[in-house]
């Protein structure tokens, strides 16, 4: 009998099935390996490296700092000088019947600018003249006291007595008088009304200054008190322009420096000035300070209101500062470029103020001391361009 050997059954299947297994596996380990050099050469768009020509053409310089006098630009207004400004009101109470003032009207000091009818004013005329009688009354009972009392007729006491009354009634005479000051009375209108006895409630609203009526806040028949303000009479020789400056810029203002101003409303004229007055105290709602100059307006072309911008020159302070040709454009944002190798810079985003001079001052994205392309920066961003898009 002959034996035969059992042989297991072959399955092709499962052959090729682990054959495709075993070759995917292996590609999957080649794009693994290939993915690694592939990522590392991927180049960095902010790096340059100039060819030897350009290299050749461009300054490179350390950021030091330098005097910088920044110069702050705030915005402005003229305002009236108040040293030569006065709001005038009405000394009594009592009815406009007269108004004689215009706006635009130039007056002088004194001059009547409306006229007040006021029966208070009479009634304390009236006053002033009973006291006055009674004063004078008090002084002959005096006069005839002393001739009784010198024939034995009185005692020294009725004598003291009457003395005491005239005293009192002089008093009153005073205090009349005083109370028709307040209501606006001169002195020479006091005795005028003393020597006729005729009294008038007419009261006159004058000007307390030499200037121009700039404000009229009345009418005729209108009834006013004494804390109205009627008039605004104004110098215009003279204006103020004020600024607020931010309260972090307040450290770089001083008094006496020099000042310009542009004003839109006159085709942009510079004036010059100084500063005369820097406000002690911080306005808490806006967090500025107000400063101020004085300006001459003898033509009357300046008038008060008018918008103003305000160049105020700071004194001199070492900042950290870069050439504007340094500066380049990218993104709407301020870049220089920074060596970072021998032969090689980035592009690199900074902060900077405005142009001062033909320098910017760093406010951010530069340490002093690092280097960077001072001249020909436009053409070394040309050449990063360039090989961007031939790496693309």
């Amino acid at each position: 009998m002959t034996s035969h050997t059992l042989r297991a059954p072959r399955r092709p299947g499962l052959i090729l099935a682990a054959a495709l297994a075993a070759a995917l596996l292996s590609l999957a380990g080649c794009g693994k390996e290939d993915a690694k050099p592939a990522a590392a050469t991927v180049a960095d768009p902010a790096l340059v490296t100039p060819q030897p020509a350009l290299l050749q053409s461009l300054k490179v310089a350390a950021a030091e700092p330098t005097q910088v006098a920044e110069t702050l630009r705030v915005a402005g207004r003229l305002d009236f000088d108040e040293q030569r400004l006065a709001r005038i009101g009405a000394p009594i109470t009592g009815r406009v019947s007269e108004i004689r003032a215009t706006l635009g009207q130039a007056v002088k000091p004194g001059e009547m600018l409306a006229r007040i009818n006021s029966t208070e004013l009479g009634q304390a005329q009236l006053q002033y003249l009973k006291s006055r009688a009674a004063s004078e009354l008090a002084r002959r009972s005096v006069e005839r006291a002393r001739t009784l009392h010198e024939a034995g007729v009185i005692a020294s006491a009725e004598l003291q007595r009457r003395e005491n009354e005239y005293g009192t009634a002089q008093a009153e005479t005073r205090a009349a008088a005083d109370q028709l000051r307040i209501l606006g009375m001169s002195g020479g209108g006091i005795e005028r009304l003393a020597a006729s006895g005729a009294i008038d409630s007419f009261s006159p609203v004058v000007s307390t200054v030499a200037g121009t009526v700039v404000e009229r806040k009345v009418t005729q028949g209108q009834v006013v008190q004494p804390a109205d303000a009627l008039f605004t009479v104004a110098d215009l020789s003279r204006l103020w322009a004020v600024a607020d400056v931010p309260e972090q810029q307040a450290a770089l203002v001083k008094v006496g420096q020099d000042v310009q101003l542009d004003i839109p409303a006159l085709d942009d004229a510079r004036l010059t000035g100084k500063l005369i007055y820097i406000s002690d105290t911080v306005n808490p709602e806006t967090r500025t300070v107000l400063v101020r100059t004085e300006l001459d307006n003898k033509e009357r072309r300046l008038k008060p209101a008018m918008l103003a911008t305000m160049l105020i020159a700071a004194r001199p302070e070492p900042r950290l500062t870069v050439p504007a040709a340094a500066v380049v454009r990218e993104d709407n944002k301020d870049h220089v470029f920074v060596e970072v190798a021998a032969g090689q810079f980035r592009l690199t985003p900074v902060t900077l103020g405005p142009d001062n001079g033909g320098v910017r001052v760093v406010q951010a994205g530069l340490k002093q001391g690092q280097k960077i392309v001072v001249e020909g920066a436009f053409h070394l961003n040309n050449e990063r361009k360039r090989a961007e898009l031939e790496g693309a």
